[in-house]
């Protein structure tokens, strides 16, 4: 059993996290949901005993907590490139970086449990890979599994579902759920209603660093959609910033993007094999695929971050790669979110100079800024509500309001190639539905084109209208199907 009264948590000199009352009895199951910035990640520290206690009563009669969050994942990618001290090495070069398994086995070498973990989450052929050249939802599977190696009798995930894809997610509900009737106590904490697992019994509600209250399920999620709908409601119509210059309005005859036979390899490995794709002016692209499809790497080879992006026939904008052109002229078109850009945002910036760094493609800034760029990140800190810590450190936002800076960042110079990759991770319900109205808006009063990449299918907005998808094929290689989506925004 785990109890805490009148518990007050510190999160800074003058903020505190408060639980009333709390009791987490063993065998139970429970998930707390939560807006970003109503202190789930300091609700996972506190149960997990990591977090400070100012006041109150906290009893824990548990053996073992494990636990597992996005800041984890954070380090360990930091960790791994700082091996090396740089992040130009590839895999074949003289690399010291931990293979997956090491990572998975460093507090348990049951390496027994550790093929069974893999097994069942299909990443036992990544077990000799180096942990830092996975894929997004590689890396999450891979932590997962890190977690369950300690055979806790009280397992805290902090978005365990985001970085999956469908069949993943299932598979991972499946085992949670025999998780729990073996008796181990489960505790999630998600940003996603339809993600809480049939098993959880009792839902807590998050809001303003407190746990607001706590009840059946059922009573929970009744109260809580209507509130909801009513918020979103107040959301739909606000109007976006303008651009600090006039967008560019392509030709309508100009494609946007033209890759003709596309290919990437890793160690004779084919990472993409053959992938012909256009898009066309006036098309909005949905790309879907299992983790470890290419998804990202495709995206890579067009924002100009892969070095395998010259040695492809590739044509962004009209100007063939490798003609001339600088990576700043590929990359002043686009407006880019990725998983790969939040870890690497790691530089010592106030919240508004991440948001003003968008309007020169850089992470960090380090030329003068005009008033109305300035003004510009000013409005958009108001429809994001984080106005009053615009001089703050953007570390010290909730991983969610980190993302939806990043989100902002991209949208800010109104781009002609919108590039979003998996950009809804980590946000909660509310959130997800402001960033997809934001995209809509955007490019149905502009010259926005979108390319973004989802495991989700409800994630993707009203503005697609066509979608790439990588489908595996039983020799693990990839084919890919164009389908065109019949679908305009309301």
């Amino acid at each position: 059993m785990l109890q805490i009264e009148n518990a007050h948590f510190k999160i800074s000199d003058y903020l505190v996290f408060t639980i009333k009352s709390l009791t987490i009895n063993q065998g139970s199951n429970v998930a707390f949901v939560g807006c970003n910035g109503s202190g789930k990640s300091i609700l996972v520290k506190a149960l997990a005993g990591e977090q400070t206690l100012l006041s109150g009563k906290v009893i824990n009669q548990f053996n073992s907590i494990a636990h597992i969050s996005f800041e984890q994942l954070q380090k360990l990618i930091d960790d791994e490139w700082k091996r090396n001290n740089t992040d130009m090495l590839s895999e074949s070069e003289n690399d010291t970086g931990l293979t997956t398994q090491q990572i998975i086995q460093e507090n348990n070498f049951n390496q027994a449990l550790c093929q069974k973990l893999a097994t069942q989450f299909g990443i036992e052929h990544l077990l000799t890979k180096r942990f830092k050249y996975l894929s997004t939802g590689e890396t999450r599977k891979a932590l997962i599994c890190r977690v369950l190696m300690q055979q806790p009798d009280f397992l805290i995930l902090d978005e365990p579902f985001d970085g999956l894809d469908v069949t993943s997610r299932g598979n991972l509900a499946e085992m949670l759920a025999d998780l729990a009737k073996q008796g181990i106590t489960i505790v999630l904490v998600l940003n996603r209603f339809n993600e809480i697992p049939t098993f959880i019994e009792n839902i807590g509600i998050l809001a303003d660093c407190q746990l607001l209250k706590i009840d059946t399920k059922d009573t929970i999620l009744n109260d809580t959609t209507v509130k909801q709908l009513a918020d979103l409601e107040n959301i739909s119509n606000m109007p976006l910033p303008e651009t600090d210059e006039p967008s560019t309005q392509l030709a309508d005859q100009l494609d946007r993007v033209i890759l003709n036979n596309g290919y990437v390899y890793y160690d004779d490995k084919a990472i993409i094999n053959g992938l012909t794709w256009r898009v066309k002016a006036k098309q909005n692209w949905q790309i879907v695929g299992p983790n470890g499809a290419g998804k990202s790497t495709l995206l890579s080879l067009i924002t100009g971050d892969h070095p395998q992006g010259y040695s492809n026939d590739l044509t962004l904008f009209g100007r063939k790669r490798g003609s001339g052109e600088t990576i700043w002229d590929i990359k002043r078109h686009i407006g880019y979110v990725s998983s790969s850009l939040h870890l690497a945002y790691r530089v010592s910036s106030s919240v508004k100079t991440v948001l003003l760094s968008g309007y020169f493609d850089s992470i960090g800034v380090y030329q003068a800024t005009s008033d109305k760029q300035a003004k510009l990140a000013d409005e958009w800190l108001q429809l994001l509500g984080l106005q009053t810590q615009a001089d703050k450190p953007f570390q010290s936002l909730s991983w969610g309001q980190q993302k939806l800076v990043l989100i902002a960042r991209a949208l800010v110079k109104h781009p002609t190639l919108l590039i979003l990759d998996e950009p809804l991770q980590g946000l909660d319900h509310l959130n997800r539905e402001l960033v997809k109205r934001w995209i809509d808006r955007l490019i149905s009063e502009g010259y926005t084109q979108l390319l973004f990449v989802s495991h989700h299918a409800e994630d993707a907005p009203k503005c697609i209208t066509h979608r790439l998808n990588f489908i595996q094929c039983l020799d693990h290689s990839y084919q890919y199907q164009i389908e065109q989506i019949n679908r305009m925004i309301s």
